[in-house]
């Protein structure tokens, strides 16, 4: 894979080089590994699915023309504040029984990382079968905003109005209507089921192990 996008989140986590060129460099030197990859339905995705908060900051960032570079996720993030108000999701692990969410958003990371460099799930690894849920809980405006510049070093997890699961399937629905986004597209509508396609495919990557 060669980076282009916006976020490039996918060569960040790889080891991947940004520069066209030395990207290049990996097709003579890179090694074959194999990955999980995630699964909204029948639409895959390599990275995070998200929804929620997340649904209305991805919406604004992808329809800004502004030239912010990755900053575009910070400015709709600022956008999406004021008028967001928390919302309630059921979700059910690999079968087992429903639970409830009453907060800003529920993630299922394949990866470690999205919005251009947030470490949104610190410990997930693309090679384990699993999915990573993350869960963010209620809180004041003022006081996520104060807690969402350490989810790029990853250390929002250790907040108690955020938990980390692990599971294979992830059903989820919400008391209100919401679009499930995936390395930065719009992929679902709620009510979805998420899945991991372990060692789905396979990528030339950088040596090293990589999550």
């Amino acid at each position: 894979m060669l980076p282009g996008g916006r976020g490039n989140d996918l060569a960040r986590v790889l080891g991947i080089p940004r520069d066209p060129r030395d990207a290049c460099g990996v097709l003579a030197e890179g090694s074959v590994r194999q990955l999980d990859l995630g699964a909204a339905g029948d639409r895959p995705f390599v990275g995070v699915a998200s929804c929620g908060f997340d649904s209305h900051v991805n919406g604004i960032a992808n329809a800004t023309r502004l030239p912010l570079g990755n900053l575009v996720y910070a400015y709709a993030l600022l956008r999406a504040l004021p008028s967001w108000r928390p919302a309630r999701f059921t979700l059910r692990l690999d079968g087992g029984a429903p639970r409830q969410l009453f907060g800003y958003s529920v993630a299922a990371a394949n990866s470690t990382t999205f919005g251009g460099g947030m470490r949104i799930a610190p410990a997930a690894s693309m090679q384990d079968g699993l999915l990573d849920i993350v869960l963010i809980g209620a809180v004041a405006r003022l006081r996520y905003l104060m807690l969402a510049p350490t989810v790029i070093s990853g250390a929002h997890v250790r907040q108690p109005n955020v938990e980390v699961l692990r599971a294979r399937e992830l059903e989820l629905s919400a008391d209100r209507p919401f679009t499930l986004y995936a390395d930065g597209d719009p992929v679902a509508e709620l009510p979805v089921t998420l899945r991991a396609r372990p060692a789905a495919v396979r990528v030339l990557a950088p040596g090293g192990r990589g999550r």
